[in-house]
């Protein structure tokens, strides 16, 4: 008999054991993206910006690109079913431009050389995404607001204004911690169109494209 019963007892541990490890796992929570957290960023952007003077015939057409840096910050909160939403602001300092020549008519180019520049941007955005554990893609998109300035190689009249206009784009979060989170993201903005009476007489608009990288800590 009391063989038996040991013999029953060493056959129960290892499923005591492997019940107690189900029980710990089912207990330990996944990881969360609900919560604030403020990053860095950097990253690329390259675009297209047109000057077309009003009335006339003239126009160019730049293709700005360069560095820009900034920061960015928001809040996640994610529900039941895995889904994110969350909301962000960020600001980047841009030495984005691009030059070309004015043309008065296709084949047409004249010496006048004008420079297209965005000095700063900015984005206020709604973000939708899906997490995976510690993987959430994501898209997002709403207000961008930059400051785009034009100059002349000869001389000429500099103006400029902060354009306002809209943004979208995809990207994907990393939580390579709890409260580290790395990113990734391509973005799109139409900065909109303005125009400028004398002395320029001209109507600009500009549209990017962005590559970014970010990292974040998560409060």
């Amino acid at each position: 008999m009391k063989n038996l019963l040991l013999g029953l007892s060493l056959s129960l541990l290892p499923s005591s054991a492997f019940a107690a490890d189900a029980i710990v796992e089912e207990a330990t929570p996944g990881f969360s993206w609900t919560g604030g957290y403020l990053g860095l960023q950097a990253g690329y952007a390259w675009g297209n910006g047109n000057l077309d003077q009003i009335g006339g015939p003239g126009f160019v057409d730049p293709d700005p690109d360069g560095f820009l840096g900034g920061v960015y910050g928001g809040y996640n909160y994610q529900m039941s079913n895995n889904i994110v939403i969350g909301a962000e602001l960020d600001i980047v300092y841009a030495n984005v431009d691009g030059s070309g020549e004015i043309f008065l008519a296709p084949g047409s180019p004249t010496d006048f050389e004008v420079t297209e520049e965005l000095n700063w941007s900015g984005a206020a955005r709604l973000r939708l995404g899906y997490a995976v554990d510690r993987f959430l893609p994501y898209i997002a998109g709403g207000v961008a607001f930059g400051d785009v300035k034009v100059r002349s190689s000869e001389g000429g009249p500099s103006f400029g204004d902060t354009f306002t206009e809209w943004t979208i784009g995809v990207g994907l979060d990393y939580a390579m911690t709890d409260n580290l989170l790395l990113r990734g993201e391509y973005r799109y903005t139409d900065f909109g169109s303005e125009s400028f009476g004398d002395p320029v007489n001209a109507d600009v608009d500009l549209k990017t494209n962005e590559l970014r990288v970010g990292i974040a800590y998560k409060f």
